[in-house]
């Protein structure tokens, strides 16, 4: 992969590695990859956006480690496959639209035309089962999320938060700015696989009356 990777202990089995200059998805394939043919026991390997988490089977000495993110550095890996696209039909009418308005100096319009007219990616899954954090947003819709999280979102919402876009799959707690909201199921466990937007996802959303 060409690039310097540095990890901390976290817990007693588990290490966060930081990766400055890489894709954690990428890394976290290698490091996959590794453990497999070396036998290592892997409990749980969590790409974020610029970390990936490794929970092990068993504790293993940092001097271990090290060597083990030294193949991991070398290990080719190729990038993950695009897993489709989907659009979304998005009522615009969140609570927050029109602050959300105010914060960037947009109309209303200006925004559902943006955030409309823009392919989304999804980066990685977090918070709670089904919930994709969403990257692409333009400069121009980047806001701070509420500065009070609000005690109960509904499914559906569709928000926005500094540099990510998301749709709430179910009612939750949640500080980001509400612009919307859709009626389309996110997350369903019966289904394989139980989430619709996975990382790899490219997401559209489609004005609705």
């Amino acid at each position: 992969m060409g690039t310097s990777l540095i990890a901390w202990p976290a817990g007693e089995s588990g290490y966060l590695i930081d990766v400055p200059e890489a894709d954690p998805a990428l890394v976290a394939q290698g490091l996959r990859n590794i453990a497999g043919r070396r036998r290592i026991q892997l409990i749980d390997v969590v790409p974020g956006l610029s970390t990936v988490l490794v929970v092990l089977g068993e504790p293993m000495p940092d001097k271990l480690f090290r060597v083990l993110l030294a193949e991991i550095e070398q290990e080719p890996v190729e990038a993950a496959a695009d897993t489709g696209t989907i659009t979304l039909d998005v009522r615009y009418d969140g609570p927050d639209l029109k602050e959300v308005a105010s914060l960037t100096g947009l109309s209303v319009r200006q925004i559902v035309e943006i955030h409309t007219g823009t392919d989304f990616h999804a980066a990685l899954s977090g918070f709670a089962p089904g919930f994709v954090y969403l990257t692409g947003v333009p400069e121009q819709l980047r806001v701070p999320r509420r500065p009070e999280p609000r005690s109960a979102v509904r499914g559906g919402s569709v928000a926005l938060a500094d540099q990510f876009t998301a749709v709430y799959p179910r009612k939750s707690p949640g500080g980001w700015r509400l612009i919307g909201s859709t009626t389309a199921r996110l997350w369903d466990e019966k289904a394989d696989p139980p989430a619709v937007i996975r990382p790899g996802t490219t997401v559209r959303f489609r004005p609705v009356a």
